[in-house]
């Protein structure tokens, strides 16, 4: 079983950065792949990108590619996903998410979710 809890959201300003950290329990942190999605009002939960278990390599959606960056410390049971150059199109919920197989960018392949958090870019 594994837990994870998103923080770092918030509201900023167009062109501004956020970090978002996602935390986990558990000793396994470094046996799961990590993916981080989003979902706005009115709008299915996307994807926006992976990591993978040792953090060598990720993949991101062509929306947030140069912007967003993903990373991760298995010493830490943390994931990141640090924003950059935001608008306001990604105003959403996010989420971090766990996984061992199937496609990172697949929502059915992960086992277990954070409770979200919400960030807010303003125009």
């Amino acid at each position: 079983q594994v837990q994870l809890v998103e923080s770092g959201g918030g509201l900023v300003q167009g062109g501004g950065s956020l970090r978002l950290s996602c935390a986990a329990s558990g000793r396994t942190f470094s046996s799961y792949r990590m993916g981080w999605f989003r979902q706005a009002p009115g709008k299915e939960r996307e994807f926006v990108g992976a990591i993978s278990w040792g953090g060598v390599h990720t993949y991101y959606a062509d929306s947030v590619k140069g912007r967003f960056t993903i990373s991760r410390d298995n010493a830490k049971n943390t994931a990141y996903l640090q924003m950059n150059s935001l608008k306001p199109e990604d105003s959403a919920i996010y989420y971090c998410a766990a996984h061992r197989s199937g496609s990172d960018s697949e929502l059915s392949s992960y086992d277990y979710w954070g409770q979200g958090t919400q960030v807010t870019v303003s125009s």
